[in-house]
This record gives C-alpha cells, structure tokens and sequence, in this order.
C-alpha cells in the first residue's frame, strides 16, 4: 500500500500542539519525506521550547506508524534558539498559560547527567563501537570483519550500521532486501553471514543524500537501536560515523558502551584525529578497547616487497602512550578491497586465508575484554 504525504498531514492534524492548534496549523513542520512506506520529517521549534514539544514528536510519531502501509517512521525534534529570543523569565514572572520556557522544566541543581538516560538493549549483553576520528581509514570494512572474526570464536553477534551520512554496510555485505516489521512493529535485522545486521541504508536508497540535521541524526541512531528487534546477542558492534559528534554522544548516552575500538592508519594525520575520538570516549566513561592500525603496510603480491604507504607503527606508538591496548595491523591489500566491494567481505570469502586470521586474532583480544559482560549476561 503506498503512503502519501496527504495522509501523513491528515493523521499529523489530529495532534495538537502545546498551544492547542493542530501540528499541521503551527508552522514547525519541515518538508516530509514519504519513500517506499518510510516517513522521515523534523518538527522545528525555538530551543526555549523544546522539552514542552517532546511529547508532541512522540504523539506524531504514534500518529505516523499508525497509517496503514507506514513500515517506519522517523520524527526529530529540532531546537535552535531564535536571534533575539529572551532567556528564560525568572519564576516570578512566568505565566500559568502557554508553553513554558526551557528553564521551567530544568531539573533541580545537582540531577542526574545525561548518561543516566542509558539502558540496556534488552537480549544484549555488549555493545561496542568502532570508531575513527577521520573517514576514509577503512572503519567500515575492519568492523564488519571484526564482528565476522568475532563471530568465529562462538558468540552470538549482531552489527549495527550508525554512518548515518555514508552507511557503508549494505554495500559491503551485498544486502538490498528491506528489513521486515514484527508483531510489535520493531525492524527484524536481515540475517547475513551469520550476523544480525541493521543499517539506516537498508530504509533509503544508496544515493539519497542524508541532508539531516543533528537531532536527525539523534533520533534515527535511538531508533535503530530500539526499534529492531535484536534478539539475544552477546555482542553487539556498532559502526560509527567519522568525527566526535552528535550520534558518538547519542549513542554514549543511550546504552552503558562495554567498550569503543578506535581505527586508524600509521598517518600522524589520522592518528591525531584518533586521539580525539579516543579522548571523546574517555570523557563519556566509556572503556577504550584499543586502536587498530589499518593500511599498515602494502605488500606487493608480484614481488613481495613491503612498503610502508603512510608511514608504520604509528597507532602501536601511540597506544602505547596513551596506555591503551594494541589490537594489531591489517595490511592494504587487494583482495580486503575486492572481497569489500564484492560483497562477500574477506573474512567469509577467504576464511582460511591470512587477512582473516588477522581479524579474528584482533576478535580474540575484543572478546577477552569482553568476557566479564558476557559471562553477567
């Protein structure tokens, strides 16, 4: 049954807004996108605002998923404070009537943090990320074939696509099915190389452009994390988007991190932005798992001979400064990248082969850091 964006706004004018009007009458809605029964569309609002609006989102998405043929729906808040918008009033001089200010539902000094919101993903025991602070160090690939390498030592394991803007995974994979909904309307993850696996790219196509805002990006990571049914895993590997943003916080802030992988090559330039990520990591509390030097070195399959293209030992050098473990070096090799861009990553395609000895020995110094989160499980 196909959506229409007629329907989305017809069932969007049974919500009222904080002041009473429909949501259709309160000039917040961005445009909506309605592609193949997903729904996609922020609800903009001054940031003095925005805790009175939350209930509202909630409402519009219960709305939304309610329309028949609707298989997903995405609904962001987004805050910003507008030029000349006042600081909230002093309590002396609010109103009964009308959408307080923010600072009428601030909480009192001395609340909980942010990272008292986190919670367990029910079925799984750990969850960790794999991260870079910079694109194009090969994170995508190397946590695919970690969670593979994971998977040949015995645990249950799922892989969690985050690149919002760049979902590498269904590419790599070779997946194009959409996921299915339960009973319960939560997303099933497509089942592939005896992996549980979610994307943000299994809902749109590969070359829509994710021109989304930060609590875009917010509330798809939250929803993919728990919306989908997961089942029972004993790890789940979570594919993060370059840098130290918005989704690295969200996801921090959602579920208790078991740990964080930082991926990165022997370049002094990557290896600064590594430091970043790793630094982000540790001001949230969450355990760094270590660092993996990927392109470490190119090996000439005609002659043998070794070059080291940007540089060598660099993320072993700098583990050891920052007193965090070395989970090893993945060499730049063709067949990691034709196995990738096939589909058929190395790890299955070549499972005897050296590549993915490398991973799964990487997977063996995951896991045993992994052991006591497991074994609680």
């Amino acid at each position: 049954m196909s959506v229409t964006q007629q329907q989305v706004l017809d069932s969007l004018k049974q919500v009222a807004s904080p002041r009473g009007v429909p949501l259709t009458n309160a000039n917040v809605l961005s445009a909506i996108s309605v592609t193949d029964g997903k729904v996609f569309f922020s609800i903009n609002v001054d940031a003095a605002e925005a805790r009175a609006w939350e209930s509202v989102r909630a409402q519009a998405e219960a709305a939304v998923r309610a329309i028949p043929g609707v298989s997903t729906a995405m609904i962001a808040l987004t805050a910003e404070r507008k030029p000349g918008s006042p600081q909230a009033a002093p309590a002396a001089h609010r109103h009964s009537h009308g959408v307080q200010p923010a600072s009428a539902h601030r909480p009192p000094q001395g609340a909980a943090s942010p990272m008292s919101r986190q919670a367990e993903i029910p079925g799984v025991a750990a969850v960790i990320a794999v991260a870079s602070g910079k694109g194009g160090v090969g994170k995508s690939t190397t946590a695919l074939n970690l969670a593979l390498g994971l998977r040949d030592l015995g645990p249950r394991v799922g892989l969690l696509d985050a690149d919002i803007y760049g979902p590498s995974v269904p590419r790599l994979t070779g997946i194009s099915e959409k996921p299915q909904l339960d009973d319960n309307r939560k997303m099933i993850p497509i089942k592939r190389f005896g992996l549980s696996i979610m994307s943000i790219g299994f809902l749109v196509e590969e070359d829509t452009a994710m021109i989304w805002r930060g609590p875009m990006v917010m509330s798809a990571i939250t929803q993919m994390l728990r919306d989908v049914a997961w089942g029972t895993l004993d790890i789940l590997v979570v594919d993060m988007p370059p840098g130290t943003g918005d989704a690295q916080l969200t996801l921090a802030q959602n579920v208790p991190l078991k740990g964080a992988v930082i991926i990165s090559t022997p370049q002094d330039l990557s290896l600064i932005d590594a430091r970043r990520g790793l630094a982000m990591f540790k001001k949230v509390n969450v355990p760094v798992l270590g660092i993996v030097e990927n392109m470490s070195y190119f090996q000439c399959p005609e002659c043998g001979t070794r070059s080291d293209i940007f540089g060598h030992g660099g993320a072993r050098h700098e583990a050891e400064r920052l007193g965090v473990p070395f989970l090893g070096e993945i060499p730049l090799h063709m067949s990691i990248r034709t196995t990738s861009d096939e589909g058929n990553p190395v790890v299955v395609s070549e499972p005897a082969g050296p590549h993915a000895a490398i991973y799964r020995a990487i997977g063996t110094r995951v896991r045993d850091q992994l052991q006591g989160a497991i074994a609680a499980a």
